[in-house]
């Protein structure tokens, strides 16, 4: 009987460790404000984020809201430690006023879905004569 108690709580730690072994997706900032834009900008800018955990960490997928956002996550793994980027670019044509959109990123990470979101304010084009 012991012997079945001790081998019950090996087990037990064991699944406890493999638990808390994960990476862990840590973002510098969730949301940027791109500020007054006209219609027609192409905005291109980026998320900073850290793998906080002790494990690779690999995104697998984004979701945006329309084709006006194109992503582009991190191709490789993302180390323990280091910093990895989302590159995003959001393209104004038809977008006008107030927006505020929302990026889902998928991973393997404890966080396995973040959200990021960012937000301006489409202004009509600029008069070109």
């Amino acid at each position: 009987m012991f012997q079945k108690s001790i081998t019950l709580f090996a087990l037990l730690s064991l699944f406890s460790l493999i638990g808390l072994s994960q990476p862990v997706m840590s973002f510098e900032k969730t949301v940027q404000h791109l500020g007054f834009v006209h219609q027609g900008d192409t905005l291109a800018f980026q998320y900073a984020f850290t793998n906080t955990g002790n494990q690779p960490l690999v995104i697998s997928d984004t979701k945006v809201q329309c084709g006006c956002t194109i992503v582009t996550p991190p191709t490789q793994p993302v180390l323990p430690g280091k910093q990895g980027v989302i590159k995003t670019k959001f393209i104004t044509n038809s977008a006008i006023d107030r927006q505020d959109r929302t990026i889902i990123v998928i991973s393997n990470a404890s966080n396995g879905q973040v959200e990021l979101r960012f937000k301006c304010v489409v202004l009509k084009a600029k008069d070109k004569s």
